[in-house]
């Protein structure tokens, strides 16, 4: 006899709340809003948008919310549509505002548990469009473990000359260099942001609204659409809808967001040469589904899987370039078919992802974009994580191979971002010279700034490959060259790092996956034994209380650390 299908209450949470004669005043509350008789029998579906008008990432993404509200009805539910922040990398770069950034990650998961929690919704869409308001989405999914899709906002289109930020970052460094004129800077950042969507290169957005498709959290193509079109339209009505069918079938994100499946997200960004921000969000992610993730499978399954896609900051085309000939869909049926990919993994299709890539056709002959598994990029892992006496717990590198596989120099050691990027710009860094830059940990800075800025002035000035990078900050998507970031334990906390003097020879050897500074153990008591702890940057707020909870880089930089102890 065939086994009879589970029961599923479909209004198990929003019984709770609108429910029976006690709840009147719940039932008089939601009227006010539009609510009629019958939406009270329906699951109740919140829509979380990520709307702002003060980045591009974001400013079309209340148009994006309706569409998912509009699906959830006509899937039978009753759509509801509320508000978190985004804070914007783009503007904030290289300033203090930057120390925001990845702190806006944790107030995002944690307002979106909120709303849902206490208004009992039954499912909920997430529509993010921005490098911390993505990841904060999926780790809310992952602590609800409600019945959810995540939306991504879409790519932003070319700018004149295919030009993106990152094109502006480089810019500065090329007129502090003399390359290019005032005029020639002013006109590049006149063109480079032609209107909405994220990032347009395989950095931090793009990057990890892939790994969250890998991971089955969105409907399969939502991550490769660019951000004003009738496709991405369609996703997020599509994306309303299928969080009913959700719901009335069961289907939690801790049913989908599996050991397997972390290792598919992995897969991917390995395969496409995402961001090193990857690394941090996915162990995130993990901690909160209760996944059991380290540094240490990045380097397991990176061993395996190589880099395949030529899409910048370190390759040559643009997200939208890439969404033209297919989007990641044919890259992941390639993983699969060559045993890279799990294909068993339930995805919020209701499908697994064998079944959702059934019908994917390949990457047309002639495209120059996604290399053939016969010939990689790199037959291996872009993303390389270090050990050693500079980075006991762990550090995260982005080697793509054109900078050379190691390098070795002289330390030039500077207390935050500001001083290292004036010097960089003043042309008192130099060829062979390992910039050090500390203090911008998760405690330390806090929150982890990016490094655009340096790395941009670097690139910018020509000494791509003549020096390297290393922090224990991390590093924007838009990030190339020879860098190191996430080492832990950070400078704050009395880590290696902080030990660092100018001069000290350190090495990095991404063949080895070691990071080194020719210093003896004793000597290193000895600096350990003089350290004395920094005045902390932030006494009150946000900042402070950040700080006071976040934990290692290594362990992805939660506030709430479970799942991994």
């Amino acid at each position: 006899m065939a086994s009879k299908k589970k029961q599923v209450d479909a209004r198990a949470s929003s019984r709770l709340v609108v429910d029976g004669i006690k709840q009147a005043p719940s039932r008089a509350m939601l009227r006010a809003v539009g609510f009629q008789d019958a939406d009270f029998a329906k699951p109740q579906i919140g829509i979380a948008s990520t709307w702002a008008n003060l980045t591009p990432c974001n400013m079309h993404i209340a148009e994006l919310a309706r569409e998912a509200v509009s699906g959830a009805d006509a899937g039978g539910g009753k759509g509801v549509l509320f508000n978190t922040i985004t804070v914007s990398d783009g503007i904030s770069m290289g300033s203090p505002g930057m120390r925001y950034s990845l702190v806006s990650r944790e107030v995002i998961a944690d307002s979106i548990e909120t709303v849902v929690g206490a208004e009992g919704f039954d499912g909920f869409v997430a529509i993010g469009g921005c490098d911390k308001n993505m990841p904060g989405c999926a780790m809310a999914m992952a602590r609800l473990n409600r019945p959810s899709v995540f939306v991504y906002g879409g790519t932003i289109r070319p700018g004149g000359q295919r030009r993106d930020i990152v094109s502006v970052f480089e810019a500065v460094g090329a007129r502090a260099a003399g390359k290019i004129s005032d005029e020639q800077l002013q006109e590049v950042e006149r063109t480079a942001i032609p209107g909405p969507g994220s990032c347009g290169g395989m950095y931090t957005a793009n990057t990890m609204a892939s790994a969250l498709e890998a991971l089955g959290l969105s409907l399969p193509g939502s991550s490769a659409q660019e951000a004003v079109s009738d496709d991405k339209r369609a996703d997020s009505r599509r994306a309303g809808e299928a969080v009913v069918h959700l719901v009335k079938e069961g289907i939690r994100p801790r049913d989908i967001l599996t050991r397997k499946a972390f290792e598919n997200a992995i897969s991917v960004v390995i395969a496409l040469g995402g961001s090193t921000n990857a690394v941090l969000h996915l162990l995130a992610i993990a901690n909160d589904a209760q996944v059991k993730l380290t540094l240490d499978d990045f380097t397991r399954i990176g061993k395996r899987v190589p880099v395949l896609a030529d899409v910048r900051p370190s390759g040559r085309y643009l997200m939208s370039e890439l969404i033209a000939i297919g989007g990641i869909q044919p890259l992941m049926k390639m993983l699969l078919e060559a045993g890279l990919l799990h294909g068993d993994c339930l995805t919020v299709t209701g499908r697994t992802m064998a079944q959702n890539l059934a019908n994917t056709g390949m990457y047309l002959a002639g495209q120059e974009i996604v290399r053939p598994l016969s010939d990689p990029l790199k037959k291996d892992s872009h993303l390389v994580i270090l050990y050693g006496n500079v980075a006991p717990e762990g550090a995260v590198a982005k080697i793509t191979g054109k900078e050379g596989l190691s390098f070795s120099g002289r330390a030039r050691v500077f207390e935050g971002e500001e001083r290292a990027t004036e010097a960089i710009l003043a042309g008192t860094v130099r060829a062979g010279d390992v910039v050090v830059i500390r203090q911008e940990g998760p405690k330390g800075g806090p929150g982890m700034r990016e490094m655009l800025s340096p790395t941009g002035a670097i690139m910018g000035r020509g000494l791509g490959d003549k020096v390297a990078l290393i922090t224990d900050g991390r590093f924007s998507g838009g990030s190339h060259g020879f860098v190191v970031g996430h080492i832990s334990p950070e400078a704050a906390v009395g880590g290696p790092i902080g030990l660092l003097r100018n001069g000290d020879v350190v090495t990095i050897d991404a063949v080895k996956r070691t990071i080194h500074a020719e210093i003896s153990a004793a000597e290193l008591r000895r600096r350990r034994a003089a350290w004395k702890p920094r005045k902390p940057y932030a006494t009150a707020g946000v900042l402070a209380k950040y700080a006071f909870l976040v934990g290692s880089a290594a362990t992805g930089a939660v506030t709430a650390p479970r799942g991994n102890s």
